[in-house]
């Protein structure tokens, strides 16, 4: 038999069914690829074979080849289930940072499933914990194992997550958004490891992504999703060059657009940094600890300025400091020699401050880690006029925050008792949105875009793209973009940095460092995206 055959796989949660019937099979070392838009059903369907759909009815079938024997996935018991998933299905979430415990270091929860699984020792599982780590590619493998989740990088957790998936060597790996918080090069080095880990076990693995770059390079056949239907599947050659279903052309021809605004000689400037300096204490090894304590420099003599209207584009590794030089800009790290908004300097005084972080906002890279779960929808976006806007009444609150949602494309008539709900409602790319209305509700003059699109299909970016240009013309806002994807940078930078290992290797227009790059790693960073 096949390695996984779904038959007519149905997901209703009460009266609303998710996915309609869908079937497809695997075979084994294959490379399946699933994609379609945000709330299309993919990660549903790669969950439901987990059993990891809390409160959903589920029908129809899906047979799996484990060590075991042929069984169903979706009539286990949970105990049946537990023995076949991380020892012959293991998945990467597209979450990590909701995925990882966060009271435990990296290397003891990448122990703990070999010492479960696999029956290691404590020494062993934890010798093969960092080996795993290193084949990630993560630098400084034994110092990271002694990380916990809050102290790496979005692109270091997500290699952490996926280092995890592969301590068993499992048959069958769902992988749900695997490369989305990593670079371009990296996210090769990660394809590599997936691909020579399938060649040596006969792994197959369900990818699951709005990246069709990455399925045009990794996979073998592609399902492709809308609205809980499977629209069409073939191979991928097949599928790219003569699309059949309006859904499948329509994610095909989705590209970042430029449209942006010419630089204005004049404008005035929003930020200004001049040899920013931020910096952690940390351990030091041996006797040396016992009498003080060192410094991890996480980024120095960092200078920029951005002009309103335009937007700095910070491009780098993960790990570069990117996500460092946005955190103190938003005066949310401690800095050396600071940075000013609009001429004033963060520490001003808490009404300063106040007044300086409602001209400031921020879009952050995970929206699941930093929505709220206890808040509704409602209350997530309204909660900037709380503070900045305390004597606007209910009803104009409300009415705010419905036209917030109506601009990043979340309607009432499309999600039903929408400002009722909750964050784990919506998709990943819905919660982005969310996150986006919340930053754009108190009217800010500066948006820090820390990978902005990273979580959203294709189709779903380029809107927010469009959304984000759209807001940059009208009311002559400032970004900071901070990500990994040089088509973005294309689409929307004025001006381009260019990070590695805490510091500007190379600024410029945009045209002098992409169409002419003088160091070899914006080089390297470049071609890797092509």
């Amino acid at each position: 038999m096949s390695l996984l055959r779904v038959d007519q796989l149905r997901i209703a949660f009460g009266a609303h069914t998710v996915v309609h019937g869908a079937s497809f099979a695997m075979e084994a070392g294959e490379k399946l690829a699933l994609v379609g838009q945000s709330g299309s059903g993919k990660t549903v369907t790669a969950q439901s074979l987990m059993g990891l759909v809390e409160g959903a009815s589920l029908g129809g079938s899906a047979y799996f080849d484990s060590s075991d024997g042929p069984q169903d996935l979706l009539r286990l018991t949970p105990r049946q289930l537990r023995a076949v998933c991380g020892r012959d299905i293991a998945m990467v979430f597209q979450e990590p940072m909701t995925a990882l415990n966060p009271v435990f270091t990296i290397g003891d929860q990448i122990a703990e499933v070999l010492q479960v699984k696999m029956g290691l020792s404590g020494a062993q599982a934890a010798r093969e914990a960092v080996a795993l780590l290193e084949q990630t590619g993560i630098a400084e493998p034994q110092r990271r194992a002694r990380s916990y989740a809050h102290q790496l990088s979005g692109g270091q957790r997500q290699r952490a997550m996926i280092a995890m998936a592969l301590a068993c060597r499992p048959r069958l790996l769902l992988a749900d958004e695997p490369t989305t918080a990593l670079d371009v090069t990296v996210r090769q080095q990660i394809l590599e490891l997936l691909e020579r880990l399938q060649k040596s076990m006969g792994m197959a693995v369900l990818l699951i992504t709005h990246d069709l770059n990455l399925v045009r390079r990794f996979a073998d056949r592609v399902l492709v999703m809308e609205q809980g239907h499977l629209v069409e599947q073939g191979a991928v050659a097949e599928i790219f060059s003569r699309p059949r279903h309006a859904c499948t052309q329509a994610l095909l021809a989705s590209r970042p657009l430029r449209d942006v605004v010419a630089v204005q000689p004049a404008a005035q400037v929003a930020l200004v940094a001049q040899q920013l300096r931020v910096s952690y204490p940390a351990h030091l090894p041996g006797w040396r600890g016992w009498f003080g304590q060192g410094e991890f420099v996480a980024l120095q003599r960092a200078d920029f300025v951005l002009p309103a209207g335009q937007t700095l584009g910070v491009v780098g590794e993960s790990g570069s400091g990117k996500s460092t030089l946005a955190l103190a800009t938003l005066g949310l790290v401690k800095s050396s020699n600071g940075i000013t908004v609009f001429g004033q300097s963060w520490g001003g005084g808490r009404g300063a401050d106040l007044a300086l972080r409602k001209q400031l906002q921020v879009v952050f890279q995970d929206p699941f880690s930093s929505l709220s779960p206890r808040l509704t929808v409602e209350e997530i976006v309204g909660e900037g006029l709380q503070v900045h806007a305390p004597g606007l009444g209910q009803a104009p609150m409300r009415q705010r925050v419905l036209q917030a949602l109506a601009e990043v494309g979340l309607e009432p008539a499309q999600f039903p008792g929408l400002l009722e709900r909750y964050a784990h409602q919506f998709s990943g790319g819905q919660r982005q949105r969310i996150a986006i209305a919340r930053a754009l509700i108190v009217e800010p003059r500066v948006l820090v875009l820390d990978e902005p699109t990273s979580a959203l299909d294709v189709s779903m970016a380029q809107q927010v793209l469009q959304l984000l240009q759209r807001l940059q013309r009208e009311r002559g806002l400032a970004y900071l973009l901070i990500t990994h994807d040089v088509a973005l940078i294309r689409a929307m930078a004025h001006q381009v940095i260019v990070m590695k290992d805490g510091e500007i290797l190379e600024s410029g227009t945009l045209e002098a460092v992409f169409d002419a790059p003088r160091d070899s790693y914006t080089r390297a960073l470049i071609a890797a995206a092509e």
